[in-house]
């Protein structure tokens, strides 16, 4: 099956939309739900406003149609970026299985829709290595994480990758990291501005982030443990293929693969530091879990092994939509 997602044609994109309405089947027999937080972020407030009421076939859609947008833009600037030896639709296949591991993943979320600004930050910093105007790509990568922050306020941690992102894929010059916080800060600045001069100073807290220290899951099940399970398994097996390969790649890609790592590692981060955002936080994985876990899909020549893991995964997708159509 996983041949199907190593070309890069028409009929490859065919199967990620089969793909993504099987493994989320569910919604065709249980009204696909939106779930927000508290107060962590614009896109909350947007979609208790907006979107709780509406009719869950558009939720349907509108869920449907965001994860494969994001699945393919990640998949053309992993692609774009020369990351892999062979292009191919793999890194898609890889974010459409993730997105049906957890249940809380099978939600319209902030999170969700965040997912589409992460995806749009890393292209930037992919850019990064020779671009011919550093100082606005910088601007408008701070410009973005910013934005980002006030949207969904668990993102603040990205702060760190592109700090690391700027400090490994370009010589330290100090206009630079000032470009780069300026940008950062640029959007909290109108923000907090207007805030006073209208008087709605007192909100100001629902526009900040709040660290604070927590389990996501309070009482997990054998089930929780097995799909999460699976998921490092698979990262572990994506790592192991992408080592040797790394090493012969040029050292733009490899540097590139460095700043992908450093947001795996520090988005796992998120839930556990983000009291409100809980376990629907955790989407944010998706992104660099996608990548590496594509290399196990892509690399192998003889295809029994990913083979029978893709399956594995579906088995367990599948009794996850056996376990929301009960809901």
């Amino acid at each position: 099956m996983v041949i199907f997602f190593r070309d890069k044609s028409v009929s490859a994109i065919i199967f990620l939309i089969i793909l993504a309405v099987l493994v989320h089947i569910h919604f065709f027999f249980s009204v696909p739900q939106v779930v927000v937080g508290n107060e962590d972020g614009v896109l909350s407030l947007i979609l208790k406003q907006y979107f709780t009421s509406i009719d869950g076939t558009f939720i349907f859609i509108i869920y449907i149609l965001l994860l494969l947008l994001q699945a393919i833009r990640l998949n053309l600037i992993l692609n774009e970026a020369k990351m892999f030896h062979q292009s191919g639709y793999t890194t898609a296949m890889a974010y459409i299985l993730l997105s049906a591991f957890v249940q809380q993943w099978c939600a319209l979320t902030p999170a969700m829709i965040a997912n589409a600004l992460v995806i749009w930050i890393f292209i930037k910093l992919s850019k990064l290595y020779n671009h011919q105007s550093p100082k606005t790509l910088l601007f408008n990568t701070g410009l973005l994480v910013g934005l980002t922050i006030i949207c969904y306020h668990p993102t603040a941690i990205l702060i760190l990758v592109v700090l690391f992102a700027l400090a490994v894929v370009r010589p330290f010059r100090l206009a630079e990291w000032l470009v780069l916080i300026i940008g950062i800060i640029a959007p909290y600045y109108f923000l907090l501005s207007y805030l006073f001069l209208t008087n709605h100073w007192n909100l100001v807290t629902q526009f900040l982030p709040i660290i604070n220290f927590n389990l996501p899951v309070q009482h997990p099940d054998i089930w929780v443990a097995v799909n999460f399970g699976l998921i490092l398994i698979l990262l572990l097996l994506g790592i192991f293929m992408w080592m040797p390969a790394n090493n012969r790649m040029i050292i733009q890609i490899r540097k590139t693969w460095g700043v992908m790592m450093v947001m795996l590692l520090i988005v796992l981060i998120i839930p556990f530091a983000f009291k409100a955002a809980g376990i629907e936080s955790a989407f944010l994985w998706t992104v660099p879990l996608a990548a590496f876990i594509s290399n196990f899909f892509s690399i192998p020549k003889k295809l029994w092994f990913p083979n029978f893991f893709f399956w594995l995964a579906i088995a367990l997708i599948i009794h996850n939509n056996w376990l929301l159509m009960k809901i």
